[in-house]
């Protein structure tokens, strides 16, 4: 296995299980949003206020084709990063593709008090995931090698799940 790439929204559980797969499979971690805002030495949402969502999508973009390019690492991307084309192909090409889905009552419950979260300050934060989930799950299920549910289930549990379900695929 080249990466171990996770995507799916916001507060699916990326990080969190990705930390954790690392760990499990000796592997270093690497969050595109978190090397984003270590390169830049900003944050997230200030990237969005000068430079628009356009730009922080040219910054993410640079960011996943580098990561992608790395062999051995556990990558967590942003929820957005799908929705270039250049993206899904650097994320197919870049290792196997796991998808964690979590519904958006399990969404809105795990970012209702993160600030942190730019696409996420309108009057009404769960039509927007919907809004989002819709726009984007067919896209995560395109360059998914497995699908896996997080809502209602501890993290290690998930990880267990991954790595028994990642020896069961054929070789790509």
């Amino acid at each position: 296995m080249r990466n171990l790439i996770l995507v799916g929204p916001m507060g699916a559980g990326k990080s969190t299980i990705g930390r954790l797969l690392a760990k499990e499979l000796r592997l270093p971690f690497k969050d595109s949003d978190k090397e984003i805002e270590l390169r830049t030495g900003a944050n997230i949402p200030w990237i969005f206020d000068k430079e628009g969502e356009l730009g922080f999508r040219d910054r993410e973009q640079a960011m996943i084709a580098e990561l992608c390019g790395c062999d051995g690492v556990v990558l967590a991307t942003g929820g957005g990063a799908v929705m270039r084309e250049e993206n899904r192909r650097a994320l197919h090409a870049g290792g196997r593709v796991v998808y964690l889905h979590a519904s958006v009552e399990q969404q809105v419950g795990r970012t209702a008090r993160d600030r942190n979260r730019p696409l996420l300050r309108t009057a009404n934060p769960e039509k927007t995931l919907r809004d989002l989930l819709t726009l984007r799950d067919p896209l995560y299920r395109e360059i998914a090698d497995l699908v896996v549910e997080t809502d209602e289930r501890p993290p290690r549990m998930v990880v267990i799940d991954i790595l028994e379900r990642l020896q069961q695929l054929p070789p790509r």
